[in-house]
Protein backbone atom coordinates (compact mmCIF):
# COMPACT_ATOMS: atom_id res chain seq x y z
CA UNK A 1 0.00 0.00 0.00
CA UNK A 2 1.33 3.40 -0.77
CA UNK A 3 0.52 6.57 1.43
CA UNK A 4 -0.87 9.17 -0.11
CA UNK A 5 -0.99 11.56 2.90
CA UNK A 6 -0.31 15.12 2.62
CA UNK A 7 3.03 16.17 4.53
CA UNK A 8 2.79 20.28 4.80
CA UNK A 9 6.25 21.33 5.25
CA UNK A 10 7.62 25.02 6.80
CA UNK A 11 6.02 27.76 4.41
CA UNK A 12 3.48 26.10 2.73
CA UNK A 13 0.13 27.27 3.20
CA UNK A 14 -2.25 26.76 5.83
CA UNK A 15 -5.20 24.79 4.51
CA UNK A 16 -8.22 27.20 5.54
CA UNK A 17 -11.30 25.58 7.47
CA UNK A 18 -14.16 26.07 9.43
CA UNK A 19 -15.19 23.47 11.98
CA UNK A 20 -17.56 23.20 14.99
CA UNK A 21 -16.49 23.75 18.92
CA UNK A 22 -17.79 21.92 21.00
CA UNK A 23 -20.30 24.12 21.80
CA UNK A 24 -21.18 23.70 18.00
CA UNK A 25 -19.90 27.59 17.05
CA UNK A 26 -17.81 27.59 13.49
CA UNK A 27 -13.93 28.17 14.21
CA UNK A 28 -12.62 29.52 10.82
CA UNK A 29 -8.87 29.44 10.91
CA UNK A 30 -8.43 32.65 8.58
CA UNK A 31 -10.77 34.56 10.42
CA UNK A 32 -8.54 33.43 14.09
CA UNK A 33 -5.30 34.53 12.05
CA UNK A 34 -6.96 38.19 11.46
CA UNK A 35 -8.72 39.01 14.42
CA UNK A 36 -6.10 37.90 16.78
CA UNK A 37 -2.51 38.37 14.81
CA UNK A 38 -1.50 35.63 17.00
CA UNK A 39 0.21 32.26 15.65
CA UNK A 40 -2.25 29.09 16.13
CA UNK A 41 -0.68 25.73 17.15
CA UNK A 42 -3.16 22.96 15.65
CA UNK A 43 -2.71 19.63 17.27
CA UNK A 44 -4.44 16.73 15.46
CA UNK A 45 -5.26 13.77 18.22
CA UNK A 46 -7.54 10.66 17.39
CA UNK A 47 -10.40 10.32 20.24
CA UNK A 48 -11.90 12.51 23.08
CA UNK A 49 -11.50 10.53 26.47
CA UNK A 50 -9.06 8.06 25.75
CA UNK A 51 -5.64 7.49 27.82
CA UNK A 52 -3.13 9.47 25.06
CA UNK A 53 -5.37 12.00 23.60
CA UNK A 54 -6.41 12.86 27.62
CA UNK A 55 -2.84 12.97 28.61
CA UNK A 56 -2.05 15.45 25.74
CA UNK A 57 -4.92 17.62 26.28
CA UNK A 58 -4.27 18.10 30.02
CA UNK A 59 -0.60 18.84 29.06
CA UNK A 60 -1.99 21.64 26.56
CA UNK A 61 -3.93 23.01 29.22
CA UNK A 62 -0.97 22.98 32.54
CA UNK A 63 0.95 24.44 29.78
CA UNK A 64 -1.81 26.87 28.37
CA UNK A 65 -0.47 30.12 30.17
CA UNK A 66 3.41 29.94 28.33
CA UNK A 67 1.76 29.57 25.14
CA UNK A 68 -0.82 32.64 25.70
CA UNK A 69 2.47 34.53 26.78
CA UNK A 70 3.94 33.90 23.24
CA UNK A 71 0.74 35.19 21.70
CA UNK A 72 -0.07 31.51 20.88
CA UNK A 73 -3.55 30.32 20.07
CA UNK A 74 -3.95 26.73 21.17
CA UNK A 75 -6.84 24.39 18.78
CA UNK A 76 -7.01 20.48 19.52
CA UNK A 77 -8.89 18.82 16.39
CA UNK A 78 -10.31 15.46 15.93
CA UNK A 79 -12.73 13.25 14.25
CA UNK A 80 -15.38 13.73 17.23
CA UNK A 81 -18.74 15.52 17.69
CA UNK A 82 -19.45 18.60 19.30
CA UNK A 83 -21.26 16.78 21.80
CA UNK A 84 -18.73 14.11 22.93
CA UNK A 85 -15.76 16.87 22.48
CA UNK A 86 -17.94 19.18 24.90
CA UNK A 87 -18.03 15.77 27.28
CA UNK A 88 -13.92 16.04 27.21
CA UNK A 89 -14.10 19.68 27.76
CA UNK A 90 -16.07 19.45 30.53
CA UNK A 91 -14.81 16.03 32.11
CA UNK A 92 -11.09 17.62 31.91
CA UNK A 93 -11.55 21.04 32.57
CA UNK A 94 -9.69 22.22 28.99
CA UNK A 95 -9.49 26.03 28.33
CA UNK A 96 -9.04 25.99 24.72
CA UNK A 97 -10.65 25.61 21.62
CA UNK A 98 -11.85 21.97 20.72
CA UNK A 99 -12.60 21.42 17.21
CA UNK A 100 -14.29 18.56 15.86
CA UNK A 101 -13.64 17.36 12.12
CA UNK A 102 -16.23 13.89 11.79
CA UNK A 103 -15.09 13.89 7.73
CA UNK A 104 -11.94 13.99 8.60
CA UNK A 105 -11.53 16.59 5.38
CA UNK A 106 -9.38 19.01 7.51
CA UNK A 107 -7.30 15.88 9.43
CA UNK A 108 -7.02 14.98 5.32
CA UNK A 109 -5.55 18.19 4.19
CA UNK A 110 -3.23 18.58 6.88
CA UNK A 111 -1.70 14.98 6.82
CA UNK A 112 -3.35 14.16 10.39
CA UNK A 113 -4.69 11.11 8.62
CA UNK A 114 -3.96 8.31 6.59
CA UNK A 115 -2.18 5.09 6.68
CA UNK A 116 -0.42 4.24 9.95
CA UNK A 117 1.34 1.33 12.09
CA UNK A 118 -0.96 0.26 14.77
CA UNK A 119 0.10 -2.68 16.86
CA UNK A 120 2.40 -3.90 13.97
CA UNK A 121 -0.25 -3.46 11.37
CA UNK A 122 -1.11 -0.59 8.92
CA UNK A 123 -4.34 1.01 9.25
CA UNK A 124 -6.44 4.29 8.32
CA UNK A 125 -6.74 6.86 11.40
CA UNK A 126 -5.52 9.86 13.16
CA UNK A 127 -2.08 10.53 12.56
CA UNK A 128 -1.07 12.50 15.79
CA UNK A 129 0.09 15.73 14.30
CA UNK A 130 0.69 19.38 15.74
CA UNK A 131 1.56 22.40 12.97
CA UNK A 132 2.32 25.65 14.56
CA UNK A 133 0.71 28.52 11.53
CA UNK A 134 1.90 31.69 11.59
CA UNK A 135 -0.31 34.90 11.84
CA UNK A 136 -0.11 35.32 7.62
CA UNK A 137 -1.08 31.68 7.42
CA UNK A 138 1.99 29.71 6.48
CA UNK A 139 2.88 26.17 8.30
CA UNK A 140 6.03 27.87 10.80
CA UNK A 141 6.11 24.34 12.10
CA UNK A 142 5.05 20.49 10.95
CA UNK A 143 5.30 17.63 13.70
CA UNK A 144 3.89 14.14 12.34
CA UNK A 145 3.61 11.20 14.29
CA UNK A 146 4.42 12.93 17.71
CA UNK A 147 4.35 10.91 20.94
CA UNK A 148 0.98 12.27 23.22
CA UNK A 149 3.64 11.94 26.14
CA UNK A 150 6.14 14.69 26.48
CA UNK A 151 5.01 16.29 23.12
CA UNK A 152 4.29 19.70 24.52
CA UNK A 153 7.59 19.94 25.94
CA UNK A 154 8.99 19.25 22.81
CA UNK A 155 6.90 21.62 21.25
CA UNK A 156 7.56 24.75 23.60
CA UNK A 157 11.35 23.99 23.02
CA UNK A 158 10.98 23.89 19.30
CA UNK A 159 9.17 27.68 20.07
CA UNK A 160 11.76 28.74 22.61
CA UNK A 161 8.93 29.04 25.04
Amino acid sequence: MSDPTVRLQPGDPAPDFTLGDADGNPVTLSELLKSTGKRVVLYFYPAAMTPGCTTQACDFRDNLRDFDAAGLTVLGISPDTSEKLARFRDKEGLTFPLLGDPDKDVLRAYGAFGEKKNYGRVVQGVIRSTLVIDPDGKVEKAFYNVKATGHVDRIKRELGL
